[in-house]
Parts: C-alpha cells; structure tokens; sequence
C-alpha cells in the first residue's frame, strides 16, 4: 500500500507540473490558429482535462490504479502526436472522498480545464452536479448511479448500479444459485450508490417473484454481525452488496463465520484487491463482482497487454482493473474530442456536442460498447462477472464474458423514456 501511495503522489505531481505549461491561455470559443473554436483548457499546443479522485480515502486502491490508467493513455496518444494535433495534459486532485472538499477544488481547477477525464464518487457528483451543469463542463464520473443519466454534462461510462445487480442476479438463477420464489439479502449504503443498487434488486425480484431484505449503512460502519444473523433467520438464498470494499470483507467473513454461506453479488465498486492480503481472503471466494468493466485478468487481448505494461512499469503495485478502466476513459476521451476536433469546435459546448452525437464508442472491449446520443438511458447494459480468487492477479477470474441478461434488457432506468411503464 506504501508503495501504491507513493506512485499516485508520483502521478499527482506529474500531471499538476504538466497542466502547469497551459494555465492562463485558454480562449473562450474563437477559433485557434488551425480553426478550431476553442475554450477553457485548450491551447493551439493542449488539451487540459481535470481529475478529482480519491486518493487518501475508502477507495484509494482502485483511485492510485485509475491513474495509473489514464497516465498510460495520455502517454500513448501524445507520443502519436496527441488529439486534434495538441497534447494532453492532466491536472489531479485528491478529494478524500469528501463533497465539501471536491466542492472547494472544482470551483479553482474548473476554469483550467476542458472537461473532467474523471470526477470520482456518488456523493461528491450529487454535491457537483448543478456546479457541472452550469459550467457546461463534459465530466466522466466514476460512479455508476442511474439517477444522474439526466445530467446533461455528467457521463456513466457502462452499466448502472441498478444494471449490475440485475445482472448478476440473472446469472445466479441462471445458474441455478437461487429460484424463483426465495428470499434475498440486500446491504446498502446510504445514498445514490446505495439506493440506486437496491433499485435492481427490487426489479428483479418483482419480476421472478422473489423477496428483499433490505439493510441501510452508513459508509463508515464496520460491524455487519447484526445484520448477517438477521439475514439467516430470514432464510436468504444470496447477499447483494452495494458496499464499500471493507464492509464487503466484514460481510463475507460473517456470512462464512455464522454458517450462513450464500453466494455473494457485489456491485463493481464493492470490492478491492487489497482485501486479497486480509483475514477475509478465504470467506471473499463466495463473491462475485460484476461490472462493464472487464477484470484485471481477463482473457480479453487488450486487458492482457495492459496488464503486461502494467507489471513491468510497476512491479510493487497491487493490479486492479481500474487499470484497464482508466486507459478506456481515455479511449473514449480521445474519440470524443477527434469528433469536436473534425467538427472545428473544442469549446466546451463542441465537446458535449461532440459526446451527444457519440452512438458507438469502442474500448477495445475494456468496457462494453457504449452509446452516449440517448439522454436518459444508460449507455451499456452488459456486464462481466468475476469471482474473488486470491490466486489471480487483481483478485478477479472472469466467470462470464460480456452479456445482457434478459433483465436487463426490459429494465427502465429512472430517467430513462417512459421509465416506470
């Protein structure tokens, strides 16, 4: 973990000396010197994208990775010659996971940048929202949530919380894991993560007739003994987790230590494979995570080589498939922008214009293919799942490839056209 950390102050440093060189000569939609209309963070030489993430916070492994990521991308495209003939630039800043701190630096790094390659955290998006809307700023969330798909300027890249559980439920009574008519157990933080991931247990279970039973946490609770004793006296055939990764090892340990021993679904962000190296490693091998974005080690030819690049660029970090995901935020970043590029326009209501108009976005199958022209809809609903062995590296072996379960394909998310028909 030292050294994870000491990679992303690496990372911090790098990107806020790099931004550096265009701060101040952003113009504000007047074309360029080669014709582009431009905006805040574009010069005739760059393309400046902010970052606010976690990275001193409950989700500091999977953030200190994300960089990683983006590091990889920006290193690859600018040693092609960059995007619409300039280079990008990343300024980060860590905001703990804390709304009141990523409030105080949005309204200073804002100015400086084009849009956000990545704004992490449901609760610190909900804080920003009316911020990003207002500043017209393109922003790629890490978040998952299906209540923010009305935002016209906040970006879900994949499946939504609420996708996932349906999902992953599909694929447990495919499997023949649960059936029609038992009962599940459902921990939730409060909040959109939470909330939004209990919203696809409640649709699934609505339509395959089977029972909820729900539990509400704060995101700094620890003891999951209570409510694990309760999910056994109510007979639960399976735990869904819309938790942070240490709840989630709290939860597997008493779903083992009470007897109780029921497969585990885990929404994308409920586990980290740091949890691989704690008491919980052996009960942790009844979850199965899913999400759009393809684990760590999968067979996928273009996860393999990044995991490759990875390992030899940094041998003492723990890999995560955040890796993988902050390279595809920058595949799609650069596609955006090639396209607002070809229209003449990077000012930011080019680039949004530019995102809108995006039906078919390839990452080479890091994240399920996207489609970002319908408002309201998510942009995927194909999920990976992959179940915690402490023996693959990232913590995750693939279980299922990409698939839209049939769920899944008749769920309306909350903002969607005609949602709750």
């Amino acid at each position: 973990m030292r050294r994870a950390l000491e990679i992303s102050v690496l990372l911090l440093t790098g990107t806020l000396v790099l931004a550096a060189c265009g701060e101040g000569h952003a113009s504000s939609g007047v074309p360029s010197a080669d014709g582009v209309r431009t905006g805040p963070g574009v010069t005739n030489d760059t393309i400046n994208l902010g970052v606010m993430t976690d990275l001193t916070g409950p989700f500091k492994d999977l953030s200190t990775t994300l960089q990683v990521g983006h590091k990889m991308w920006v290193d690859e495209v600018n040693a092609k010659g960059g995007v619409c003939g300039r280079q990008i630039t990343l300024e980060t800043l860590d905001h703990g996971y804390k709304a009141e701190t990523a409030t105080i630096q949005f309204a200073g790094l804002e100015p400086k940048v084009a849009g956000f390659m990545e704004l992490l955290g449901s609760s610190v998006i909900a804080a920003l929202k009316t911020d990003i809307n207002d500043k017209q700023v393109t922003t790629l969330a890490v978040s998952w949530s299906s209540e923010l798909l009305d935002q016209p300027y906040v970006v879900i890249v994949g499946t939504t919380y609420d996708l996932e559980v349906i999902n992953g439920l599909d694929w447990l009574l495919e499997k023949g894991r649960i059936k029609k008519g038992d009962t599940i157990g459902h921990i939730y933080i409060e909040g959109d993560y939470g909330t939004n991931g209990l919203a696809g247990s409640k649709y699934f279970a609505k339509q395959n007739g089977l029972k909820v039973v729900d539990a509400k946490v704060t995101s700094t609770d620890t003891d999951m003994q209570s409510i694990v004793t309760k999910f056994k006296g109510n007979g639960v055939k399976a735990i869904v987790l819309s938790t942070t990764p240490p709840q989630t090892a709290a939860v597997a340990v008493n779903n083992a230590g009470l007897a109780l021993n029921v497969p585990m679904i885990g929404n994308s962000v409920s586990f980290a494979p740091a949890l691989m190296a704690t008491p919980a490693a052996a009960a942790l091998s009844k979850l199965y995570v899913v999400a759009s974005v393809v684990p760590y080690d999968s067979p996928v030819a273009k996860a393999k080589e990044l995991a490759t690049k990875f390992e030899a660029e940094y041998p003492h970090v723990r890999p995560t498939s955040a890796v993988q995901f902050g390279y595809a935020q920058g595949l799609i970043w650069g596609q955006i922008l090639a396209k607002a590029c070809t229209a003449k326009d990077l000012s930011r209501a080019g680039i949004n214009a530019a995102l809108k108009a995006s039906k078919r976005i390839t990452t080479d199958q890091l994240v399920s293919q996207l489609d970002f022209s319908q408002p309201g809809s998510p942009s995927s609903r194909d999920v990976y799942i992959a179940q915690v062995d402490k023996a693959t590296p990232g913590g995750l072996q693939q279980v299922q490839a990409l698939k839209e379960f049939p769920d899944a394909k008749t769920y309306k998310a909350p903002k969607e056209t005609g949602a709750g028909s």
